[in-house]
């Protein structure tokens, strides 16, 4: 899967010192991760403070190698996704990464550390042994959506040992999956399709969360509080989440619903990409987005010929400022790729794309990624307040008591920034999901409400090159560069009155994750870190 490393060997002899035999504690400073061995399993042994743990060493997400990750409080979190697991039972505690990791008991015996049982492995759904639900926690719990939120909240609600009815519905037929796949490797024939999934059918049914499947909502009534569905049922609910998503901006030119024009949104979509980039030569991506890069990545790597249309001077300026884009057009032209910036597409003909400079460009397939809208006609029609989105407070609760949004609709106080914001971040779909589940817990007291303040995190892949990107920044004052881009290593960091607001890095994960964590304690990052 993609990242920034392959994860590393795993044979006992690469694995470093056995951990059941002791190691001595004053070797391990604060913060340090320690690569060793239990058996032949491998096994990270850890320092927080005082205390010793000690976990697996990959991510459940992609398998990265946790050993190259960062220590913050008592968490040790994933290099390339940023996914954070407890030193302390091993659960992962935020998206992307669902499952936790296998945990360890450790022993201090004076001044040596010695790692000893295996603690029993909890599912991504499954409570700890003491955990218990509040007494007065609600009856039903209604997620609209079946993507990264509604079903990030559908298991943090059954890991807050949750007994409630949960019912999650979702417009496509598929499982619930994993979207960011769809253009990378899945696209680029990396990915078996029985990965992309994020749950089998059985991990639902035991977990008593009922799916929904090719089901649309098409009404939410906040007073009954009830919602009717396209079959002409009504579902009632005493808390609901809605987490509709996002559909791409199509475009409005001639040959515009033409057979040979793809958007890349669902899993039904890049399917039927790859099924028609079996028989074809040449593609025209239309859009210099972040998807529409991916898709030209994926779709070289399957040996077609790829041409990127965009009205932008350079990919992804808008966001990343311009050294990095130009970094990035530099990757995908020594890969072949073909850019037609400053253009737009004009009309689709059967084998054709004719641009506004009157160019015509001769292609197979083509597809379109210029951006996606938040899919809000449902909440407006409900009457929730808007605002560029669903407005939600610090809880991600909706101006209707009792029902929250999360994910791409939902616009939220951002505490770093300063700002109201909305993001289409997969792994902010998650952690929103996943507070929106602990705050509906709390719907009786809301003194046991968190609000939600993580730093948006996204990466992008391109080749063998991720971009991560901490924080953000709609615009900006004043942005540096520490590192060598041309030699796909450095550091972007973007500032708006001397205040940092994000940093994207390439080649240097754990700089990123250092980054974020001063960005989520409060205190100005330092323009670099020395990994």
């Amino acid at each position: 899967m993609t990242g920034s490393d392959s994860a590393p060997d795993q044979s006992p002899a690469a694995l470093g010192p056995d951990l059941t035999q002791g190691v001595a504690a004053q070797s391990l400073k604060n913060g340090s991760i320690l690569l060793g061995h239990v058996n032949d399993e491998a096994v990270l042994l850890m320092r927080s403070g005082d205390e010793f743990f000690a976990t697996g060493a990959k991510c459940t997400h992609y398998g990265a190698p946790l050993s190259d990750g960062l220590v913050v409080g008592d968490t040790v979190r994933c290099p390339w996704h940023h996914a954070r697991f407890s030193l302390r039972t091993g659960q992962a505690l935020c998206g992307p990464a669902l499952d936790p990791v296998q945990s360890w008991e450790v022993e201090h015996r004076g001044d040596t550390v010695i790692v000893g049982r295996k603690r029993a492995l909890l599912d991504g759904a499954t409570p700890p042994p003491d955990k218990t639900a509040p007494n007065d926690a609600p009856k039903s719990v209604v997620l609209i959506g079946a993507g990264a939120a509604a079903n990030a909240a559908a298991e943090m609600l059954r890991r807050c040992a949750y007994k409630g009815s949960i019912t999650m519905i979702g417009a496509e037929q598929d499982l619930p999956y994993d979207r960011p796949n769809l253009s990378k490797d899945y696209l680029a024939g990396d990915a078996q399709e029985e990965w992309i999934p994020l749950r089998t059918r059985e991990f639902y049914e035991q977990h008593a969360i009922t799916l929904m499947l090719g089901t649309r909502v098409t009404n939410i009534d906040p007073i009954k509080r009830n919602i009717e569905l396209d079959n002409g049922s009504t579902l009632n609910f005493d808390q609901l989440l809605i987490a509709t998503g996002a559909d791409p901006v199509r475009l409005d030119i001639p040959g515009a619903t033409r057979t040979n024009v793809h958007y890349l949104r669902s899993l039904a979509d890049s399917r039927g990409i790859i099924t028609a980039a079996a028989n074809a030569k040449r593609v025209v991506v239309i859009g210099a987005s972040f998807i529409g890069l991916e898709v030209a990545a994926s779709l070289r790597k399957r040996g077609l010929e790829v041409h990127v249309v965009g009205p932008e001077a350079r990919p992804l300026e808008r966001v990343l400022g311009p050294q990095l884009g130009d970094m990035i057009r530099a990757l995908h032209e020594s890969h072949g790729v073909v850019f037609h910036l400053g253009d737009t597409a004009t009309e689709f003909g059967d084998k054709t794309v004719t641009l506004k400079s009157g160019a015509v460009l001769a292609c197979d397939i083509i597809v379109v990624g210029i951006g996606v809208r938040p899919n809000i006609a449902l909440a407006e029609r409900a009457g929730l307040e808007m605002d560029r989105g669903v407005a939600v407070n610090e809880y991600l609760e909706t101006s209707v008591p009792g029902i929250f949004a999360a994910g791409d609709i939902a616009r939220w106080p951002d505490v770093h920034s300063g700002a109201r914001i909305r993001v289409e971040h997969w792994v902010v779909a998650e952690q929103q999901g996943q507070a929106a589940a602990r705050n509906m817990l709390a719907a009786h007291d809301h003194s046991l409400r968190t609000p939600f303040n993580a730093v948006p995190f996204f990466w992008s892949h391109h080749y063998d090159i991720s971009v991560n990107y901490a924080g953000h920044a709609e615009r900006w004052d004043e942005l540096t560069v520490d590192g060598d881009l041309s030699a796909q290593n450095g550091t972007v960091t973007f500032k708006l009155q001397g205040k940092i607001l994000a940093v994207a890095t390439v080649g240097r994960d754990l700089e990123c994750l250092q980054l974020e964590a001063k960005m989520e304690q409060g205190t100005r990052p330092i323009s670099h870190v020395t990994a």
